[in-house]
């Protein structure tokens, strides 16, 4: 039965690259390859060379990936495994057939929408890629390579290698202007990544520090129906020790419980932050 259900797993998983990859190569085609936006990566070294040599996108992303992914391998160990593999494979399969095969046409030839549509759709796609266990290769793998030779993060790695790419464009076609699309496209597409990776956040914690914590508590338990916790602490300046409230709401509560610490003491000191996940009695669990 355990076995069965890794299987289902695992095929669950692998819809889920191919779904993202689709959605990837999408994005190249109606968006990105026709408007000669090169969105870094491996993909923008691919329309470079498409509209300078007409060298058929998906195939030259495979020829650059492929010894990327090998050496990715030799120097990092086999962590970029058949996920990753199956992966550009298919992003530059898909990419080919749609272009060559259906010859879908551009949804849009104004470069401003193009670039913002391209990233997001791109974007889009290259997040349940990750959300699934996979990556597409390319300056995924350049980023962690400098990183394992150098003191520069991976995250840093990645912007150098796509910064190049897309000045290598703008240079290539003659145009800063489509070097900058560039940029508005890698934006919106490491956005959408996160908002794919981490979602929308849907929760906000309270760090209230007050002479009225009695009520304070009182009023979130029964008015509220949540809980919360005691953090013992102690000022800076009088080392007098306190209570420090913290307690975790939806996004729908915190106009509540702001008016209701306003009503209880309204020289309170408290801290609201952004809460992307919580696990436990009252919250919904992220997939």
């Amino acid at each position: 039965m355990a076995f069965r259900q890794k299987i289902k797993s695992i095929i669950f998983e692998y819809l889920g690259l191919a779904f993202g990859s689709t959605v990837m190569a999408l994005g190249l085609v109606l968006f990105l390859i026709p408007n000669k936006i090169a969105p870094g990566g491996v993909s923008g070294l691919a329309i470079v060379l498409y509209h300078l040599f007409k060298l058929p996108v998906g195939t030259m992303m495979l020829v650059f990936n492929i010894p990327l992914f090998l050496l990715g391998v030799k120097i990092l160990g086999k962590q970029f495994g058949p996920r990753t593999l199956f992966s550009f494979v298919l992003v530059s399969i898909i990419t080919d057939f749609c272009d060559k095969v259906l010859h879908l046409p551009a949804l849009t030839t104004e470069p401003l929408l193009s670039s913002i549509f391209g990233g997001v759709v791109l974007g889009l796609g290259l997040g349940i890629v990750f959300r699934f266990k996979g990556t597409t290769g390319g300056s995924d793998i350049l980023g962690q390579i400098i990183n394992k030779y150098s003191n520069i993060s991976v995250g840093v790695g990645i912007m150098i290698v796509d910064f190049f790419v897309i000045t290598f464009a703008g240079f290539a076609f003659h145009n800063v202007n489509l070097a900058l699309y560039g940029f508005i496209s890698l934006y919106f597409s490491s956005k959408i990544v996160d908002l794919v990776l981490d979602g929308f956040d849907y929760a906000r914690s309270f760090y209230i520090i007050s002479e009225k914590q009695d009520e304070i508590i009182e009023a979130i338990t029964q008015d509220m129906s949540r809980g919360g916790t005691m953090i013992r602490g102690s000022g800076f300046w009088t080392r007098k020790e306190r209570n420090i409230l913290f307690a975790v709401v939806t996004r729908k509560e915190v106009a509540t419980l702001r008016q209701i610490i306003k009503r209880i003491d309204p020289k309170a000191f408290v801290i609201i932050a952004n809460v992307h996940e919580v696990v436990g009695e009252g919250f919904r669990p992220r997939v």
